[in-house]
């Protein structure tokens, strides 16, 4: 949706986004670029698929909106779950 109407208002010809998602648990000692080095980390590989007549620079424009998207934002950064019994 974000991709949709950044394209929308910038006047890009972009006809559809799909979005495909994999999730695995690896080894933190295996990742390079995280800050967590000891235990297990979800890992979410995405692809995105812009259809339409984009140039190279709008596509790239549109992965990097990607990720600042409020879902992106929300997985990315810190998460505190609390539980209230009712």
């Amino acid at each position: 949706m974000t991709l949709a109407l950044y394209a929308r208002g910038k006047g890009w010809p972009l006809d559809g986004v799909t979005v495909r998602l994999s999730h695995s648990r690896i080894h933190a000692q295996d990742c390079a670029d995280c800050e967590t080095k000891e235990g297990k980390l979800d890992q979410i590989e995405r692809e995105l698929v812009l259809s339409g007549r984009l140039d190279a620079a709008q596509r790239a424009r549109l992965a990097e909106i990607a990720d600042r998207c409020p879902v992106h934002q929300t997985l990315t950064s810190e998460v505190k779950i609390r539980t209230r019994l009712v």
